[in-house]
């Protein structure tokens, strides 16, 4: 049986909201097994997003914890390296080339060299990039922006990729596509994959489906 690489225990979060506190998260649990992939659905404000920052470590519950691969991530300084992330929005750096954004993710936790520039093309290849590594962001379309922001994911071998609403900024037909592209490298690579999404045919294609209603994460059959 594989091993968690992540595990969510009790997870509360609350806002302020003038004088009202408001509970989004409500004892959150949660494991992720190697080489899973596991969606999440939920209405608008629901806290997917709030979750799975939780889960990157990018914020602190109110109470409750998170192990990565059986270590707490509060304070961690592998994030880099057993994290990849990608976002709606790309946060691709429009001076960088596509290559170099991808070795991004490599220049914030170490040394870019020969061997780390060859897997960065080689990742581009993958996604199906590669004659544009040399265009800026601003060149390519967003679908293509999304492929590189995948690649960059990748950049590190992480154990897991967080990827929060991946499709929100694309059409139908393109953000299917990346769906499809995202899943068959984390099932190609072993890497395990939360996906936050609103779409309900993205989330039916994960191993496991999770819905997010009220505070609490229920298992979807």
């Amino acid at each position: 049986m594989s091993e968690p690489v992540l595990t969510a225990s009790a997870l509360r979060k609350t806002y302020l909201s003038g004088d009202r506190r408001i509970e989004v998260l409500s004892c959150v649990d949660m494991t992720v097994l190697a080489g899973e992939s596991v969606s999440i659905r939920g209405e608008s404000g629901s806290g997917k997003s709030t979750l799975l920052n939780l889960l990157a470590a990018l914020d602190a519950p109110d109470s409750g914890e998170v192990f990565w691969d059986g270590k707490p991530s509060i304070g961690t300084e592998v994030r880099g390296t057993y994290l990849g992330m990608v976002f709606q929005s790309f946060y691709l750096i429009p001076e960088l080339d596509a290559l170099q954004n991808v070795l991004m993710a490599r220049r914030m936790v170490g040394r870019v060299g020969s061997a780390e520039k060859a897997r960065a093309k080689e990742l581009l290849a993958k996604v199906g990039l590669v004659e544009r590594a040399h265009h800026l962001p601003s060149q390519l379309s967003g679908g293509e922006r999304q492929r590189v922001a995948v690649a960059r994911a990748l950049m590190n071998s992480p154990q897991l990729i967080l990827a929060d609403e991946p499709t929100g900024n694309l059409d139908e037909k393109t953000g299917d596509a990346v769906i499809e592209l995202l899943l068959g490298l984390c099932a190609e690579t072993k890497t395990a994959l939360i996906l936050v999404t609103h779409n309900a045919a993205h989330a039916a294609k994960t191993n496991r489906k999770t819905l997010l209603h009220e505070g609490k994460l229920h298992d979807v059959v």
